[in-house]
Protein backbone atom coordinates (compact mmCIF):
# COMPACT_ATOMS: atom_id res chain seq x y z
CA UNK A 1 0.00 0.00 0.00
CA UNK A 2 1.39 3.40 -0.98
CA UNK A 3 1.82 6.09 1.66
CA UNK A 4 -0.95 8.63 2.16
CA UNK A 5 0.35 12.00 0.95
CA UNK A 6 -0.54 15.07 2.98
CA UNK A 7 0.50 18.69 3.01
CA UNK A 8 1.80 19.97 6.36
CA UNK A 9 2.17 23.69 7.05
CA UNK A 10 5.71 24.50 8.11
CA UNK A 11 6.12 28.26 8.56
CA UNK A 12 7.03 27.69 12.20
CA UNK A 13 9.94 25.47 11.10
CA UNK A 14 11.52 27.95 8.69
CA UNK A 15 14.90 29.18 10.05
CA UNK A 16 14.53 32.43 8.12
CA UNK A 17 11.30 33.09 10.02
CA UNK A 18 11.88 31.66 13.50
CA UNK A 19 15.47 32.70 14.13
CA UNK A 20 16.44 29.11 14.79
CA UNK A 21 14.17 28.80 17.84
CA UNK A 22 11.09 26.59 17.76
CA UNK A 23 8.01 27.71 19.67
CA UNK A 24 5.38 25.27 20.92
CA UNK A 25 3.67 25.05 17.52
CA UNK A 26 7.02 24.50 15.87
CA UNK A 27 7.83 21.62 18.20
CA UNK A 28 4.40 20.14 17.49
CA UNK A 29 4.82 20.47 13.72
CA UNK A 30 8.31 19.00 13.74
CA UNK A 31 7.15 16.04 15.84
CA UNK A 32 4.42 15.20 13.35
CA UNK A 33 6.72 15.66 10.38
CA UNK A 34 9.24 13.18 11.82
CA UNK A 35 6.78 10.52 12.99
CA UNK A 36 4.04 10.34 10.38
CA UNK A 37 6.16 8.43 7.83
CA UNK A 38 6.34 5.42 10.18
CA UNK A 39 2.52 5.36 10.08
CA UNK A 40 2.22 5.25 6.31
CA UNK A 41 1.82 9.01 5.95
CA UNK A 42 4.07 11.02 3.62
CA UNK A 43 4.05 14.68 4.74
CA UNK A 44 5.04 17.41 2.30
CA UNK A 45 6.10 20.58 4.13
CA UNK A 46 4.51 23.74 2.74
CA UNK A 47 5.15 27.33 3.80
CA UNK A 48 3.74 30.74 2.98
CA UNK A 49 6.24 33.28 1.67
CA UNK A 50 6.35 36.71 3.29
CA UNK A 51 7.57 40.10 2.16
CA UNK A 52 10.74 39.63 4.22
CA UNK A 53 11.20 35.96 3.29
CA UNK A 54 10.29 35.26 -0.34
CA UNK A 55 9.69 31.81 -1.77
CA UNK A 56 13.31 31.17 -2.74
CA UNK A 57 14.44 31.50 0.88
CA UNK A 58 11.97 28.92 2.21
CA UNK A 59 13.08 25.37 2.92
CA UNK A 60 9.60 23.90 2.38
CA UNK A 61 7.51 23.94 -0.77
CA UNK A 62 6.35 27.52 -1.18
CA UNK A 63 2.67 28.36 -1.38
CA UNK A 64 1.79 30.53 -4.39
CA UNK A 65 1.07 33.65 -2.32
CA UNK A 66 1.52 35.05 1.16
CA UNK A 67 -0.99 33.95 3.76
CA UNK A 68 -2.89 37.29 3.93
CA UNK A 69 -3.18 37.45 0.14
CA UNK A 70 -4.34 33.87 -0.13
CA UNK A 71 -6.82 34.27 2.72
CA UNK A 72 -8.45 37.21 0.93
CA UNK A 73 -8.76 35.09 -2.20
CA UNK A 74 -10.22 32.27 -0.09
CA UNK A 75 -12.99 34.60 1.00
CA UNK A 76 -13.91 35.05 -2.64
CA UNK A 77 -13.98 31.29 -3.25
CA UNK A 78 -10.49 30.75 -4.67
CA UNK A 79 -9.00 27.43 -3.56
CA UNK A 80 -5.36 26.26 -3.63
CA UNK A 81 -4.44 22.88 -5.04
CA UNK A 82 -2.48 20.83 -2.47
CA UNK A 83 1.23 20.13 -3.04
CA UNK A 84 2.33 16.95 -4.81
CA UNK A 85 -1.23 15.60 -5.22
CA UNK A 86 -1.70 15.40 -1.46
CA UNK A 87 -4.96 13.85 -0.27
CA UNK A 88 -5.40 16.49 2.43
CA UNK A 89 -3.62 19.38 4.13
CA UNK A 90 -2.96 19.69 7.85
CA UNK A 91 -2.67 23.28 9.08
CA UNK A 92 -0.79 23.33 12.38
CA UNK A 93 -0.44 27.07 12.90
CA UNK A 94 -3.85 28.73 12.31
CA UNK A 95 -2.96 29.74 8.71
CA UNK A 96 -6.00 28.02 7.28
CA UNK A 97 -7.12 28.74 3.70
CA UNK A 98 -9.55 27.27 1.21
CA UNK A 99 -8.04 24.17 -0.44
CA UNK A 100 -9.25 21.84 -3.20
CA UNK A 101 -8.83 18.92 -0.77
CA UNK A 102 -9.96 18.21 2.81
CA UNK A 103 -8.29 20.37 5.47
CA UNK A 104 -7.41 19.44 9.05
CA UNK A 105 -6.55 22.37 11.34
CA UNK A 106 -5.03 22.23 14.79
CA UNK A 107 -6.39 25.11 16.87
CA UNK A 108 -4.15 25.10 19.92
CA UNK A 109 -6.22 27.61 21.86
CA UNK A 110 -8.48 30.65 21.48
CA UNK A 111 -6.30 32.97 23.53
CA UNK A 112 -6.17 35.89 21.03
CA UNK A 113 -9.96 35.83 20.80
CA UNK A 114 -10.84 35.18 24.43
CA UNK A 115 -8.10 37.37 25.92
CA UNK A 116 -7.35 40.08 23.33
CA UNK A 117 -5.48 42.07 25.98
CA UNK A 118 -2.77 39.37 25.90
CA UNK A 119 -2.21 39.70 22.16
CA UNK A 120 -0.39 42.33 20.17
CA UNK A 121 -2.46 45.45 19.56
CA UNK A 122 -1.11 45.78 16.01
CA UNK A 123 -4.02 44.98 13.67
CA UNK A 124 -5.56 42.94 16.51
CA UNK A 125 -9.19 43.28 15.42
CA UNK A 126 -8.39 42.39 11.82
CA UNK A 127 -6.22 39.41 12.77
CA UNK A 128 -8.86 38.05 15.13
CA UNK A 129 -11.57 38.38 12.50
CA UNK A 130 -9.39 36.58 9.97
CA UNK A 131 -8.60 33.83 12.47
CA UNK A 132 -12.30 33.20 13.06
CA UNK A 133 -12.93 33.19 9.34
CA UNK A 134 -10.05 30.87 8.56
CA UNK A 135 -11.34 28.18 10.93
CA UNK A 136 -14.32 27.75 8.62
CA UNK A 137 -12.13 26.21 5.92
CA UNK A 138 -11.22 23.18 8.06
CA UNK A 139 -13.18 19.98 7.61
CA UNK A 140 -11.86 18.67 10.92
CA UNK A 141 -10.45 20.53 13.93
CA UNK A 142 -7.85 19.07 16.27
CA UNK A 143 -7.88 20.37 19.84
CA UNK A 144 -4.81 19.59 21.95
CA UNK A 145 -6.76 19.28 25.21
CA UNK A 146 -10.29 18.68 26.45
CA UNK A 147 -10.09 22.03 28.22
CA UNK A 148 -9.68 23.80 24.88
CA UNK A 149 -12.83 22.34 23.32
CA UNK A 150 -15.42 24.72 24.87
CA UNK A 151 -13.24 27.69 23.85
CA UNK A 152 -13.00 26.53 20.26
CA UNK A 153 -16.75 26.07 20.10
CA UNK A 154 -17.46 29.48 21.59
CA UNK A 155 -14.80 31.65 19.97
CA UNK A 156 -14.27 29.94 16.61
CA UNK A 157 -17.89 28.89 16.12
CA UNK A 158 -16.84 25.28 15.54
CA UNK A 159 -19.39 22.48 15.91
CA UNK A 160 -18.35 19.89 18.49
CA UNK A 161 -18.70 17.00 16.03
CA UNK A 162 -15.94 18.60 13.93
CA UNK A 163 -13.47 18.46 16.84
CA UNK A 164 -11.10 15.62 17.72
CA UNK A 165 -8.95 15.85 20.86
CA UNK A 166 -5.34 14.80 20.27
CA UNK A 167 -2.99 15.65 23.15
CA UNK A 168 0.51 16.97 22.62
CA UNK A 169 3.49 14.88 23.57
CA UNK A 170 7.13 14.83 24.54
CA UNK A 171 10.20 13.33 22.90
CA UNK A 172 11.38 9.96 24.24
CA UNK A 173 14.82 11.53 24.76
CA UNK A 174 13.41 13.56 27.65
CA UNK A 175 12.96 10.36 29.64
CA UNK A 176 16.61 9.37 29.22
CA UNK A 177 19.17 10.48 31.83
CA UNK A 178 21.13 13.51 30.67
CA UNK A 179 24.90 13.26 30.53
CA UNK A 180 26.19 14.52 33.87
CA UNK A 181 29.28 16.15 32.38
CA UNK A 182 27.19 17.94 29.76
CA UNK A 183 24.81 19.19 32.47
CA UNK A 184 27.74 20.47 34.54
CA UNK A 185 29.27 22.19 31.51
CA UNK A 186 25.97 23.89 30.72
CA UNK A 187 25.63 25.11 34.28
CA UNK A 188 29.16 26.48 34.34
CA UNK A 189 28.75 28.31 31.05
CA UNK A 190 25.42 29.86 32.11
CA UNK A 191 26.32 30.60 35.72
CA UNK A 192 23.81 28.12 37.15
CA UNK A 193 23.93 26.25 40.45
CA UNK A 194 22.18 22.85 40.65
CA UNK A 195 18.70 22.72 42.14
CA UNK A 196 17.31 26.00 40.80
CA UNK A 197 13.67 26.90 40.26
CA UNK A 198 13.06 26.80 36.51
CA UNK A 199 10.58 28.57 34.27
CA UNK A 200 10.37 27.86 30.53
CA UNK A 201 8.34 29.98 28.10
CA UNK A 202 8.32 33.11 25.98
CA UNK A 203 7.98 36.24 28.08
CA UNK A 204 4.49 37.60 27.45
CA UNK A 205 1.60 38.72 29.70
CA UNK A 206 -0.18 35.38 30.09
CA UNK A 207 3.00 33.63 31.24
CA UNK A 208 2.70 35.51 34.55
CA UNK A 209 6.44 35.95 35.03
CA UNK A 210 5.98 39.08 37.11
CA UNK A 211 4.12 37.22 39.87
CA UNK A 212 6.65 34.40 39.71
CA UNK A 213 9.45 36.86 40.43
CA UNK A 214 7.42 38.40 43.24
CA UNK A 215 6.90 34.94 44.73
CA UNK A 216 10.60 34.15 44.53
CA UNK A 217 11.45 37.39 46.31
CA UNK A 218 9.20 36.40 49.23
CA UNK A 219 10.90 33.05 49.78
CA UNK A 220 13.07 32.66 52.90
CA UNK A 221 16.63 33.84 52.40
CA UNK A 222 17.89 30.34 53.19
CA UNK A 223 15.87 28.93 50.27
CA UNK A 224 17.01 31.62 47.86
CA UNK A 225 20.64 31.11 48.87
CA UNK A 226 20.32 27.48 47.82
CA UNK A 227 18.17 27.98 44.73
CA UNK A 228 18.33 30.47 41.91
CA UNK A 229 15.35 31.41 39.79
CA UNK A 230 16.20 30.56 36.19
CA UNK A 231 13.98 31.88 33.39
CA UNK A 232 14.40 30.33 29.93
CA UNK A 233 12.67 32.04 27.02
CA UNK A 234 13.02 34.84 24.57
CA UNK A 235 11.21 38.15 24.91
CA UNK A 236 7.75 38.26 23.39
CA UNK A 237 5.00 40.82 23.02
CA UNK A 238 4.44 43.36 25.81
CA UNK A 239 7.12 41.96 28.11
CA UNK A 240 8.73 45.26 29.15
CA UNK A 241 7.33 44.93 32.68
CA UNK A 242 8.70 41.39 32.97
CA UNK A 243 12.15 42.45 31.80
CA UNK A 244 12.06 45.38 34.24
CA UNK A 245 11.11 42.99 37.06
CA UNK A 246 14.03 40.72 36.15
CA UNK A 247 16.50 43.61 36.08
CA UNK A 248 15.15 45.06 39.34
CA UNK A 249 15.42 41.70 41.11
CA UNK A 250 19.00 41.34 39.90
CA UNK A 251 19.79 44.92 40.98
CA UNK A 252 18.35 44.18 44.42
CA UNK A 253 20.67 41.20 44.85
CA UNK A 254 18.29 38.35 44.01
CA UNK A 255 19.86 35.51 42.03
CA UNK A 256 17.55 35.62 39.01
CA UNK A 257 19.04 34.35 35.75
CA UNK A 258 17.42 34.98 32.37
CA UNK A 259 18.55 32.74 29.50
CA UNK A 260 16.95 34.53 26.56
CA UNK A 261 18.93 33.00 23.70
CA UNK A 262 19.06 29.29 24.49
CA UNK A 263 18.75 27.39 21.21
CA UNK A 264 18.10 23.71 20.68
CA UNK A 265 16.13 21.07 22.54
CA UNK A 266 19.27 19.29 23.76
CA UNK A 267 20.56 22.40 25.52
CA UNK A 268 17.12 22.96 26.99
CA UNK A 269 17.04 19.37 28.27
CA UNK A 270 20.37 19.96 30.03
CA UNK A 271 18.91 22.99 31.78
CA UNK A 272 15.88 20.96 32.90
CA UNK A 273 18.15 18.19 34.17
CA UNK A 274 19.91 20.54 36.57
CA UNK A 275 16.73 22.06 38.00
CA UNK A 276 15.22 21.38 41.39
CA UNK A 277 11.68 22.05 40.16
CA UNK A 278 9.75 23.55 37.25
CA UNK A 279 7.42 26.40 38.20
CA UNK A 280 4.83 27.07 35.49
CA UNK A 281 2.51 29.91 36.58
CA UNK A 282 0.71 30.66 33.29
CA UNK A 283 -2.66 32.35 33.41
CA UNK A 284 -3.84 30.29 30.45
CA UNK A 285 -2.45 27.53 28.23
CA UNK A 286 -3.87 25.55 25.33
CA UNK A 287 -1.67 22.71 26.61
CA UNK A 288 1.61 23.30 28.46
CA UNK A 289 4.43 21.22 26.97
CA UNK A 290 7.02 22.31 29.60
CA UNK A 291 5.04 20.33 32.19
CA UNK A 292 5.60 17.13 30.21
CA UNK A 293 9.24 17.99 29.56
CA UNK A 294 9.86 18.39 33.29
CA UNK A 295 8.01 15.13 34.01
CA UNK A 296 10.25 13.34 31.54
CA UNK A 297 13.36 14.74 33.21
CA UNK A 298 12.15 13.52 36.59
CA UNK A 299 11.92 16.90 38.33
CA UNK A 300 8.99 18.08 40.47
CA UNK A 301 6.45 20.43 38.88
CA UNK A 302 4.38 23.23 40.37
CA UNK A 303 1.84 24.65 37.92
CA UNK A 304 -1.30 26.76 37.68
CA UNK A 305 -4.65 25.19 38.45
CA UNK A 306 -6.42 26.76 35.44
CA UNK A 307 -7.24 25.94 31.79
CA UNK A 308 -5.47 22.85 30.44
CA UNK A 309 -2.67 22.56 32.99
CA UNK A 310 -4.40 20.28 35.53
CA UNK A 311 -5.42 18.04 32.62
CA UNK A 312 -1.83 17.79 31.41
CA UNK A 313 -0.41 17.35 34.91
CA UNK A 314 -2.81 14.55 35.80
CA UNK A 315 -2.35 14.85 39.60
CA UNK A 316 1.42 14.61 39.23
CA UNK A 317 2.06 18.31 39.96
CA UNK A 318 1.53 20.73 42.82
CA UNK A 319 -1.18 23.12 41.64
CA UNK A 320 -1.72 26.72 42.69
CA UNK A 321 -3.81 29.80 41.96
CA UNK A 322 -1.66 31.80 39.49
CA UNK A 323 -3.12 35.10 40.71
CA UNK A 324 -1.99 34.48 44.30
CA UNK A 325 1.68 35.31 44.88
CA UNK A 326 1.67 33.65 48.29
CA UNK A 327 0.22 30.47 46.79
CA UNK A 328 2.93 30.43 44.11
CA UNK A 329 5.62 30.84 46.78
CA UNK A 330 4.13 28.07 48.91
CA UNK A 331 4.03 25.74 45.90
CA UNK A 332 7.68 26.55 45.15
CA UNK A 333 8.68 25.60 48.68
CA UNK A 334 6.64 22.40 48.53
CA UNK A 335 8.04 21.42 45.13
CA UNK A 336 11.62 21.24 46.40
CA UNK A 337 10.81 19.48 49.68
CA UNK A 338 12.51 16.14 50.17
CA UNK A 339 9.51 13.97 51.03
CA UNK A 340 7.50 10.97 49.89
CA UNK A 341 4.79 13.10 48.30
CA UNK A 342 7.25 14.64 45.87
CA UNK A 343 8.86 11.31 45.08
CA UNK A 344 5.42 9.90 44.27
CA UNK A 345 4.65 12.89 42.05
CA UNK A 346 7.94 12.47 40.18
CA UNK A 347 7.20 8.80 39.52
CA UNK A 348 3.66 9.59 38.33
CA UNK A 349 4.99 12.41 36.17
CA UNK A 350 7.41 10.11 34.40
CA UNK A 351 4.56 7.71 33.72
CA UNK A 352 2.55 10.54 32.15
CA UNK A 353 5.50 11.66 30.02
CA UNK A 354 5.94 8.09 28.77
CA UNK A 355 2.23 7.74 27.92
CA UNK A 356 1.83 11.20 26.37
CA UNK A 357 4.50 10.75 23.71
CA UNK A 358 4.75 12.34 20.29
CA UNK A 359 4.33 8.82 18.89
CA UNK A 360 0.89 8.76 20.50
CA UNK A 361 0.11 12.20 19.07
CA UNK A 362 1.11 11.12 15.56
CA UNK A 363 -0.91 7.90 15.78
CA UNK A 364 -4.09 9.71 16.82
CA UNK A 365 -3.49 12.42 14.20
CA UNK A 366 -3.11 9.81 11.44
CA UNK A 367 -6.46 8.38 12.51
CA UNK A 368 -8.06 11.79 12.00
CA UNK A 369 -6.61 11.97 8.47
CA UNK A 370 -7.98 8.56 7.57
CA UNK A 371 -11.47 9.61 8.61
CA UNK A 372 -11.41 12.17 5.78
CA UNK A 373 -9.85 10.21 2.90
Amino acid sequence: MSALKIGLTANTLEPALNGGILDGIGIYTQALQSRLPALGIAPQAMSFPTRAVPAQRLQAMAMPRSYPAQLVLSMFGAAVRPPDSAALVHVTDYRCIRMTCPVVATLHDAIPLRYPQWASTRLRALKNALMRHAARYADKIIAVSEAAVPELIEYFGVQQDRIAVVPNGVEAAWLQPADAQAVAAMQESAGLRPGYFLFVGTLQPRKNVGRLIQAYRTLPASTREQRQLVLVGRSGWSCDDDIAAIRQAQHDGYDVVWLNDLKGQEKLRLVYAGAGALVFPSLHEGYGIPILEAFGCGIPVACSNVSSMPEVAGNAAIEFDPLDVEAIAAAMRDAVADNEENRARIALGRQRAAALSWDNTARLTAAVYRELV
